[in-house]
């Protein structure tokens, strides 16, 4: 659908809202009314010619006493769908009697198959009739939905001469815009911010499909790929994807059968991607749209895709997943596709942060991978830009990362543009995952800086300020095509190890020096140790340590314990004790008496190891390709500076981060000292006289 037709579709829509419904609905709540109204009247315009066939079929399945009468009438109506019921919306919409047309409207909801009736469940619309039937507006709704200056069909209406369009159809991925500009502007007034979560630009669409498929072009083959997409929204990125693989096969000569599969959790997105998909004649595509989560209720688990392209959902909770786990905490989760046995570790998490689950729609992906066809699988899907580094070294965004890169599955990363969104202005990146990379891209991956290649569009659609042309799209994809060869001003090759490090634990030792001085000593009396230990009292103590030179500090724990030992064996009561006993007054008395001292000897345990001062303990960020590694870098970076430091060898872990400021920042161009100069002195010819004239005037 051209540019000024969907506008004045919008608009028109538009205004169905505010002229019915204003005065009865909050802004926020038009959807419910006109969102299932859109699909209803789009599977009514479809219908719409074999109206009368499906009725006189229906009259002799009755008249033979037949009930399940869906699919015989569904083949006469030659689509996935029927509606059996006597009347058309244009039908209803001369009705005056309100509860007349209130019964009839509710009959012919009642006559649609039974995969209609789900879509229409899922919007809930039912519950919305009484209030526009008693408030008058339910006709005029009808009636506004069968005004022949729209067409909400998927199929174009045509002048008199049948040749001619009147009104160009309105594709799947044009509904799905649709949707998002709708829900918009529902929700604008009202600072709500969803619309947009789920839906993705057709721009950005179609360069996802272009990256995901045409790499392949020449290894596409006569055979069936699956296409994949568990976060699928309206189901524009599956048809978007489908009509890219077949536009490829046709121009290989190649015959491709495909089946498309997706999942989504907001109920009128997935009534639209359903009702889509029955309407383009799909029906068992249809039947491959699940309602529900991906993370906690996989409708596809165990299956493998050709191709998974996805938008997920970013910067938003996924607590409510682990609460459908039953779970509290999501160290319980014991998900295979989030958690399993990898590299040495029985348990390896590849579990995000709960406030975030873009990374576990990756991971989903990326179990669903085919590892037994020449092809593989590839995943082409949209992060925000925390996916590339959040997460220290050992937790689950950084293990995801490492899962993939040390697999060698991650192929290139696209940098977008930023406001390429509908409700966000921040960074967005493409992944490009496949674990059948070609020979060259084996051990490396490729940066894509494509935020600089955008046009800008003539109105905001919210945050949306601009857009990847095809002349654009083309352009990274020949960006992404010539790898290495590539110009460097937008895209850089690294090797795997580039985005590796070491996080290194580096400790220093516990010194204490002791002293019996009075101040020292009366800190005993807060040990509840000694309080509490019977036969034992805080003066003994005192008085038994006093037979140590209290002018000496000690700086060496070994020598002041057994000092303090001797001195405790003065004291019967303590004898006495038990072992565990008397060594807890020992450990009592030791604590008063310390006093961190970098000069005094390392505090040791009882195998004579040092112990480390927690306090002092820090984590060093080792790149895999600092020379030398770990050893080197301590030897270089740490010992010349703190020579008693060591590196805790037991506790080294390892992380993985992505950083394109780092290999493109651009930094700002300095401006010249004569011009910044020159700048000055006019500022001062301007302003000459100024200061003067305000003296005189205060005067």
């Amino acid at each position: 659908m051209e540019q000024q037709a969907y506008n004045q579709l919008i608009s028109f829509i538009w205004n169905i809202a505010n002229d019915c419904l204003v005065g009865i609905y909050n802004k926020g709540d038009y959807r419910k009314i006109i969102l299932p109204m859109i699909v209803i009247r789009r599977f009514d315009a479809v219908l719409e010619p074999t109206k009368k066939a499906v009725l006189k079929m229906k009259k002799t399945l009755d008249a033979q006493g037949i009930i399940d009468q869906d699919d015989a009438l569904k083949t006469i109506a030659k689509e996935q769908f029927v509606n059996s019921s006597p009347f058309t919306l244009k039908d209803l919409k001369s009705r005056t009697n309100q509860q007349q047309l209130k019964n009839d409207f509710i009959l012919y909801l009642d006559g649609f198959s039974r995969n209609v009736q789900e879509v229409i469940d899922k919007f809930k619309f039912r519950n919305e009739i009484d209030t526009l039937s008693e408030t008058d507006i339910l006709g005029m709704i009808v009636g506004k939905f069968v005004d022949p200056r729209i067409n909400l069909s998927s199929r174009p209406v045509y002048q008199d001469n049948g040749k001619t369009i009147k009104l160009p159809a309105l594709d799947n991925h044009s509904m799905g815009t649709a949707f998002e500009e709708l829900l918009r502007k529902f929700n604008e007034e009202n600072n709500v911010t969803e619309a947009g979560e789920h839906f993705t630009p057709r721009d950005i669409v179609e360069l996802m499909a272009e990256l995901a498929i045409t790499p392949l072009a020449d290894k596409i083959a006569n055979t069936t790929y699956r296409i994949y997409d568990g976060a699928c929204g309206t189901g524009g990125i599956l048809t978007v994807a489908e009509e890219r693989m077949k536009s490829i096969a046709d121009e290989c000569g190649k015959k491709v059968s495909i089946y498309l599969y997706g999942q989504e959790l907001q109920p009128e997105t997935y009534a639209i991607a359903r009702s889509d998909m029955m309407i383009k004649g799909e029906g068992k595509q249809a039947e491959r749209i699940a309602y529900g989560s991906t993370i906690s209720n996989d409708a596809f688990a165990r299956e493998t895709f050709d191709f998974m392209i996805s938008n997920p959902p970013f910067g938003t909770p996924w607590r409510k997943d682990l609460e459908a786990w039953g779970y509290k905490d999501k160290k319980e989760i014991t998900d295979s596709r989030f958690v399993f046995s990898w590299n040495g570790d029985s348990e390896y998490s590849i579990i995000p942060n709960i406030g975030d689950p873009q990374m576990l729609f990756l991971a989903n992906n990326i179990n669903k991978m085919k590892t037994g066809t020449p092809l593989g699988s590839r995943i082409v899907e949209v992060h925000n830009g925390s996916s590339l580094f959040t997460g220290s070294a050992g937790q689950g965004e950084s293990n995801l990362r490492r899962y993939i890169i040390e697999n060698d599955w991650l192929e290139a990363i696209v940098a977008l543009p930023e406001n390429i969104f509908y409700n966000t202005g921040i960074g967005t990146y493409l992944w490009i995952v496949t674990n059948k990379k070609s020979k060259e891209r084996k051990g490396k991956i490729q940066l894509i800086d494509a935020t600089s290649l955008k046009s800008t569009i003539r109105k905001n659609m919210g945050e949306k300020n601009c857009e990847i042309t095809p002349q654009i799209a083309a352009q990274i994809l020949e960006i992404h095509q010539a790898f290495d060869q590539a110009d460097p001003e937008y895209s850089r090759v690294f090797e795997n190890r580039e985005f590796g490090y070491w996080e290194v634990p580096i400790l220093r030792p516990l010194k204490y020096n002791y002293s019996t001085s009075e101040d020292r000593l009366a800190l005993l009396s807060a040990e509840s140790k000694l309080t509490s230990t019977k036969g034992i009292t805080v003066e003994m103590v005192q008085g038994a340590l006093r037979t140590i030179d209290q002018t000496v500090v000690y700086k060496s724990t070994v020598d002041f314990r057994k000092l303090a030992i001797e001195a405790l064996q003065r004291i019967d009561a303590y004898k006495v004790l038990k072992y565990a006993q008397r060594n807890g007054v020992v450990n009592a008395v030791m604590n008063s008496l310390s006093e961190k001292d970098e000069t005094a000897d390392s505090v040791l345990d009882k195998d004579g190891n040092t112990i480390p001062d927690k306090s002092l303990s820090d984590k060093e960020v080792v790149p895999f390709i600092y020379m030398g590694g770990v050893k080197a870098f301590f030897e270089v970076e740490i010992q010349p500076y703190i020579p008693d430091a060591w590196v805790d060898k037991d506790n080294i872990k390892i992380g993985y981060e992505i950083s394109f400021t780092k290999y493109f920042f651009k930094p700002a161009q300095l401006r010249e000292v004569d011009d910044i100069m020159a700048d000055i002195e006019q500022i001062e010819r301007d302003t000459d006289g100024m200061l003067a004239g305000i003296i005189t005037e205060v005067r």
